[in-house]
This record gives structure tokens, C-alpha cells and sequence, in this order.
């Protein structure tokens, strides 16, 4: 049986996102982050593609670790300035029906009691479409503008997220049993109380007492994305993602991480089939090879040097300033994100990395590495990267918008789905069923959260 490609657009409520210094580009609609209109029609393009989901990236603070400030992201528009992702979203599920939108929040500066309740209001409005990408934050300007002296260890903050996730699961799973909200004008009964429950948790870093106070979307639980590629962020995703985000130069490199994280879900007691990875990519393409690779050529003249550096600085905690910009770079551990230092280093291991080929790589596209070719080299290519590295899809990064994504549906679309590799339609109302299938709008019985469902007084919250 051929395996289905899912396909998620990645963008940002910013200018340039993955592509710093393509804003300059005169095609590029990116500037217009701000205008609702850009939003609903890039979600009706996207639609119309056949996307599973519109991924929203989000950070909470400045990329200052390039050249020692932020001067160098103010000035190339590197991921700022910036707005909250989340306000956009109700009215995008007001113009569709069935794209997915992927929300990026962080769970080290949220609270989990309102944040369940923002994210259960964007599932019920968008009628079960809405996906949590679940974040535990890396940059040091957050953590200094939300009050905290700097950023906490990388493993604390995971240790942080998993207290959260049980507070979130306590709330979405178990706080409301199913049939609680009964309407019935003749009792005068809205809601049955004896089916409403306390989620009484008190831990190390959260104390929520009381009952939820939204009724239950949809899928209860949103859609749960997550990125976590250092050993303690692939056991993270393991017991919680449903979906993966996933960064490499090569599938071959993708590979091994693809099959250690399905190893920890099955450790977990989870199906790890039931995991879809989405490797980053970003493609140029047109009607043919010659036609993409001029368009390539154009793109790469507005690429920014230091608009590149500036996020791989955000990003691994390295200031590439201090080296020269053609010697050749080694692993360094820090506590920003391990993977953007592991997938130019020990992740990719034939190759040596300099600075400059580093901004090269990340002017375009970001992390992710880029495609360029017509609608059958493309097709090829995403085969590959599905066969080579057992992925489930593809995070889909643009160098101009909307003219990356319109492009991708005009040329790359057709082909996927002649080949019998992306569908016609969707298989149901929610994202999750865009996922799994027809009828599965709720989390799977071996997710760890369905295990905080209501049984009765007594059982385990």
C-alpha cells in the first residue's frame, strides 16, 4: 500500500520567518502579517492543496545572541517584530473546513489552567481543528522579560512540561465527563454537576484545584506537535506527540532519530506507527527544472547573511560572530536548542560545517534544507525522504509567501496526488481524523493522556 504524505505549511506571525532578507523580495506578501486578510486567504490556498495544517511558530523573546544584541534581527527583520499567533486562527476556521492549525505555545511561562481553556475555545471554534505544538522555550530574552533571572536547564524545562501536560490532561480528559452539558429547558438542568470533577492536582511547580471551566471541544485534547530532537526532548515527544517535527541536511541523518523516538513510544506502551514525522523543507519549483532553478537563483539574492546568523544564533546559543566565517565548526552543547548545533555538527557527521556555509544553508529556508526542481523532481524527492528516513510528511517552510505555497499547490500537488501519495479529500470533520482516520477525533486508548479519563470515584486522576 502506497504511504499517504502529509503535508503542513509552516509560518510565523512575523515577516521573512525561515527566510531572512526575502521580505525585500518584490513578490513577497509576508509584511502583510498583520492584515487578517493575509491569513484567511493563505489558509483557503492551502485548503485547496490538500494541507493537513497551517503550523504557526512562535517565540517569546529577541534573537540577541549574534554580535552580542539584537541589533542585527531589528535590522534584518530575523523573526521580529512579531505578533501572537493564536487571535488569527478563529477566523481562518471561519473561511475553511477542514485545514488544521497548528498553534505554538510555550508551557514554561503558561499557566495550565487558563491556557486549556484558550486552547478548548479555539477547538470549539474551529469545530476540532486545532493542534497544540507543545514548546518549553530556549531563548534567554524570554526568560529575562518574563521575569526570571535566565533561562532554566534545558532537562528542567522538560521535567517542567511533563507536570504541565498532566495538569492540561486532568483538565481536557478528566474534569468533564461525557454528557455533562445537558440542556434540558424542562428540568432546568444545563449541566448535570455529578459529571463535573475537581482535577485536585497540587505538584512541584502547579496547584489547580478546582473543575474545568470549558465544556469539551471536539477532540478534547487538541492534536499534540512537538519537536524535541536531544535524547530527554525525543523521550518528551514519545510519551506525548502525536506529531513530530523533525530537522535534518540529509534523510539518512533523519533516519536514526525517526527510529529511536518510535523505539521510546513503543517502550512507552504507545503504537509507534501512531507517530507522524514531519521533516522541514522548504521547495522551489515551477513548471519544470530550468524554471524552478531560475526561480532559485532569483530567491537567493536576497538572502541575509546576518539575518541568517542572527536565528542560528537564537537557536543553538552560538555566536558565530567570533569565528571566522570559513573555519570549520565542532559540537558544542548548549542550552538553547541542541538540535540546530547537532544537525550542522555530530548529527551530520560527513561533513564540516563553517559559518558561512551555515548562513548559506539557513538564508533560505531556515534549519531545513531545500528543493529545487520541477513537479517529478520534487515528487522523486519527497519519495526519497519518505522511504530513507521513514517520515509521515513534510513541515513545509517558504521563501516567499504566498508564492512558495501557491506555487507548491499549482505544480508539486498534481504530481503527489497523480502518484497516489497525498489525498483528494479529508476523512473527516477534525484534524486529528486528518491524521488517523474517519472517527478518530479524540486521543488514542495508548496515548498517555487518555488514561486520565473519568472511571468512576476512586480512580487514579
Amino acid at each position: 500500500m502506497t504511504k499517504q504524505i502529509h503535508l503542513n505549511a509552516f509560518d510565523m506571525s512575523c515577516s521573512g520567518h525561515q527566510s531572512p532578507g526575502l521580505w525585500r523580495h518584490p513578490e513577497d506578501q509576508s509584511h502583510r502579517y498583520t492584515d487578517l486578510g493575509y491569513w484567511t486567504d493563505l489558509a483557503r490556498l492551502l485548503e485547496r492543496g490538500g494541507f493537513d495544517s497551517l503550523f504557526i511558530a512562535d517565540v517569546l523573546g529577541v534573537y540577541d545572541v549574534y554580535r552580542g544584541g539584537a541589533e542585527p534581527a531589528i535590522t534584518e527583520g530575523a523573526q521580529v517584530p512579531l505578533t501572537d499567533p493564536l487571535p488569527a486562527v478563529a477566523a481562518m476556521g471561519a473561511v475553511t473546513e477542514h485545514l488544521g492549525f497548528g498553534v505554538t505555545v510555550s508551557a514554561t511561562y503558561e499557566q495550565p489552567y487558563s491556557f486549556a481553556r484558550t486552547m478548548t475555545t479555539l477547538d470549539h471554534l474551529t469545530k476540532g481543528r486545532v493542534a497544540w505544538n507543545i514548546v518549553t522555550s530556549y531563548l534567554d530574552s524570554a526568560a529575562r522579560n518574563l521575569g526570571r533571572a535566565g533561562q532554566i536547564g534545558h532537562d528542567s524545562r522538560y521535567e517542567l512540561g511533563e507536570e504541565f501536560m498532566e495538569v492540561v490532561y486532568k483538565l481536557w480528559e478528566y474534569s468533564w465527563e461525557p454528557g455533562a452539558v445537558l440542556r434540558d429547558p424542562v428540568r432546568g438542568l444545563y449541566t448535570d454537576p455529578a459529571k463535573v470533577h475537581p482535577v485536585a492536582h497540587k505538584g512541584e511547580h502547579f496547584e489547580v484545584p478546582g473543575i474545568f471551566l470549558a465544556e469539551p471541544s471536539p477532540q478534547r485534547t487538541p492534536v499534540l506537535f512537538q519537536a524535541g530532537a536531544s535524547p530527554r526532548g525525543r523521550d518528551f515527544a514519545a510519551r506525548h506527540a502525536e506529531a513530530i517535527f523533525i530537522t535534518g541536511t540529509r534523510p539518512e541523518v533523519l533516519a536514526p532519530l525517526v527510529a529511536d523516538t518510535r523505539r521510546r513510544a513503543e517502550e512507552h506502551g504507545r503504537d509507534p506507527r501512531s507517530l507522524k514525522f514531519f521533516a522541514l523543507l522548504t521547495i522551489i519549483t515551477g513548471e519544470n527544472d530550468e524554471h524552478a532553478q531560475a526561480k532559485y537563483r532569483d530567491l537567493a539574492r536576497y538572502a541575509s547573511y546576518d539575518g541568517a546568523l542572527s536565528l542560528y544564533g537564537g537557536w543553538s546559543g552560538l555566536d558565530l560572530s567570533r569565528y571566522d566565517p570559513d573555519t570549520p565548526l565542532r559540537y558544542v552543547e548548549t542550552e538553547a536548542v541542541r538540535s540546530a548545533v547537532e544537525a550542522f555538527s555530530s548529527a551530520d557527521p560527513d561533513r564540516e560545517w563553517t559559518p558561512r556555509e551555515i548562513a548559506d544553508w539557513v538564508g533560505i529556508g531556515g534549519m531545513g534544507p531545500v528543493l529545487v526542481g520541477g513537479p517529478d523532481t520534487v515528487a522523486d524527492e519527497l519519495e526519497r525522504w519518505v522511504r530513507d528516513s521513514d517520515v509521515d510528511g513534510f513541515n513545509l517552510a517558504y521563501a516567499i509567501t504566498p508564492g512558495t505555497f501557491a506555487d507548491i499547490v499549482e505544480y508539486v500537488v498534481p504530481e503527489l496526488r497523480d502518484r497516489g501519495l497525498v489525498r483528494t479529500g479529508y476523512p473527516g470533520s477534525t484534524l486529528r481524523e486528518t491524521l488517523y482516520g474517519a472517527g478518530q477525533r479524540q486521543l488514542r486508548a495508548d496515548h498517555p493522556g487518555a488514561a486520565y479519563r473519568y472511571a468512576g470515584e476512586g480512580a487514579r486522576v
